[in-house]
């Protein structure tokens, strides 16, 4: 295997050649949508320290299958989904804008399970007597070790989740936005907040088979606030987030086959890069916007303000 030529269809062509490189996009392939169509909805819901917990808890279900000789996919998911669960029923889990207080007690909650996940994971890692040669991949994600039976359970999962995030848009939404009113008009605001943290817990569960539970946070975050940067539309910022959740796999895995260094980073860092851009490209737009005459109207303000004329 070389390095990156001038050639870029020769190294594509060399890169598609290998079947686990394959399998590899194809995972990331999914993975990317549904961490940029979820990591939306957790950004604007303000859940971004949920979502890290939801992916550090990974960690350990993937030890914990190991030890057990299972799949690690089993426990990606398993403890994913159970952590999920336990953050919806405590007190104040999953519960935006729960009132005075309610953000401190929220992660108060969240910090609890996700320290009592890692001592798990801890103590999975020490009860296996054999040599733990993927702990590293656990972590930090890799490009090789993508499987077709897991390519299968990350389609499956995440046409489930797709399925589930469309029809609990609308209410996720108003819910999100504005939850009282939504609790006044009817919309059960608890089990909507329950059933997107358990999307929310496959999402990570699916992202951390292809860049490792330490780095999956990258893929759920920083392509959503960096569509939110861009846009005020819900629409054009879910779409956003997905294409370039999309750019920075696909890009990642390509760079990370020719180079020596993991995934996890390369995804990482273009995520990062996109989102330093868009911030850049955010705060220019504002400093000219406020040069403009009084009266007259930015096209990013007119954007929502059509946008919530529509609605």
């Amino acid at each position: 295997m070389t390095g990156l030529s001038w050639n870029l269809v020769d190294d594509v062509r060399q890169m598609l050649a290998f079947h686990f490189m394959l399998n590899a996009l194809r995972a990331g392939t999914i993975v990317a949508v549904v961490a940029g169509a979820v990591g939306y909805f957790m950004v604007l819901r303000r859940q971004a320290f949920a979502g890290h917990t939801l992916a550090v808890i990974g960690f350990p279900g993937a030890a914990g299958a190991t030890w057990l000789g299972i799949s690690p996919v089993f426990g990606y998911f398993g403890f994913c989904i159970a952590g999920a669960l336990v953050i919806a029923a405590l007190p104040s889990g999953g519960r935006p804008n729960a009132g005075l207080g309610g953000y401190g007690e929220e992660s108060a909650v969240i910090g609890t399970v996700q320290a009592f996940a890692l001592a798990c994971g801890f103590l999975f890692v020490s009860l296996y007597k054999g040599f733990l040669s993927g702990l590293n991949n656990l972590l930090f994600g890799t490009i090789i070790g993508v499987s077709d039976n897991q390519v299968l359970t990350l389609l499956i999962a995440g046409v489930i989740c797709l399925a589930m995030l469309a029809a609990l848009a609308r209410p996720l939404l108003f819910s999100s936005i504005d939850p009282a009113v939504a609790r006044a008009r009817g919309v059960p605001v608890r089990l909507v907040a329950a059933a997107f943290l358990v999307l929310l817990g496959v999402a990570a569960a699916g992202t951390s088979q292809v860049t490792g539970s330490l780095l999956v946070f990258a893929l759920l975050v920083a392509p959503a606030a960096t569509a939110a940067r861009l846009t005020a539309r819900p629409a054009l910022g879910l779409s956003l987030s997905v294409l370039i959740a999309l750019a920075v796999t696909w890009v990642g895995e390509t760079i990370a086959f020719f180079s020596p260094y993991p995934i996890g980073f390369w995804v990482s860092s273009l995520a990062f890069a996109a989102f330093l851009l868009a911030t850049t490209y955010r705060a220019a737009a504002d400093r000219i916007g406020r040069r403009q005459p009084r009266g007259s109207t930015s096209p990013t303000d007119a954007g929502i303000t059509a946008t919530v004329g529509a609605a």
